[in-house]
Parts: structure tokens; sequence; C-alpha cells
């Protein structure tokens, strides 16, 4: 892993590590809506516990931010869904991941790469928080409620205040 941001949250810092070996197109995605600030003021808008938390496509009060198109799925890269992996979200599409993300709160084998079938591609892995993982533990424990047509949305807005690349 060559590539590293820095993600300051309200809950505090996480340092994420981007292996842009095994997820090229994922991490050039991603460090894309880094660089133009994308991430900046956004919030964790999905939080379930004991499973991840989501973030990088909503301002505060669930508006949603414009993204640029959809990358193909890199889930076959080998990488696993395991705890404090950071993977790419996107809709039941297998290729419709954009600007949002999550942070695997366990292990959640179910979201690995299967097969190239609509049902089997799961979840690109592109990086790993390697500082901060008690941040995450504690936006994973934020009281969650219904926001619209959105559930598991914090109570209390937990915002991803800034992200940068430090290396």
């Amino acid at each position: 892993m060559s590539k590293t941001v820095e993600m300051t949250t309200s809950a505090g810092v996480l340092r994420i590590e981007l292996d842009d070996v095994a997820a090229p197109a994922s991490v050039e995605n991603f460090l894309g809506y880094v660089r133009s600030g994308h991430y900046d003021g956004t919030v964790f808008h999905r939080v379930i516990k004991g499973f991840m938390i989501q973030g990088g496509g909503f301002a505060p009060g669930m508006s949603q931010k414009p993204t640029r198109e959809p990358i193909a799925n890199e889930a076959n890269n080998g990488l696993k869904n395991f705890k404090y992996t950071l993977a790419m979200a996107r809709t039941n599409a297998p290729h419709s991941a954009t600007a949002q993300f999550f942070i695997n709160t366990a292990d959640n084998e179910f979201l690995n790469f299967k097969s190239e079938s609509p049902q089997g591609w799961g979840y690109a892995v592109f990086g790993k928080v390697v500082a901060g993982t008690e941040v995450v533990d504690q936006i994973e424990r934020v009281a969650t409620g219904r926001k619209g047509f959105h559930d598991d949305v914090p109570n209390v807005d937990v915002v991803i205040e800034k992200v940068v690349e430090v290396a």
C-alpha cells in the first residue's frame, strides 16, 4: 500500500492506507474525490452496529452530492471485507460505485467477491484504517434513526471535516 490519507471527522482522525496495486481504479477514484474536496463537509450517513459505517455521498441534512461516472467493480482483486477495511459502496448494480465508501466494523465475508454475476460480484475493498480504529468504533456506536427515506442515519451528524492525501 503506497497511498495514505488522513480523514478528520467530528469524532476524531483516521489514517487510511490505500492499496493502489490491488485496486488501482478504486484508489484513483477515491483520491480524485479527495483531491477535489468532495468529501469535506460530508457525513457518515449510514451506521449499522456490527456491520459498517458509510459515508461520502451526503452533506448534513441528507442532501446528496453530485458524483462522477461509476467505476468498474474491482472486488475480484483478492482483498477481503475484514474489520476496518475500506470498500466502495454501490447500488445493486455491480459496477455502480461512485463516491460513497464504507468502513467494515466486522469481518463481512458475505460482501466478498464470489463470481462475476449480479449476486456474486461483492464489494471492492481498496484500503484499511491503520490508525484511529477507536474512532471507527465510536462512530459505530452512535444512536441512529430514520431521516426521510433513509434508515440507520446518525441522530447527530458525524461529519467528515476534511480528507487529505499524506503520502
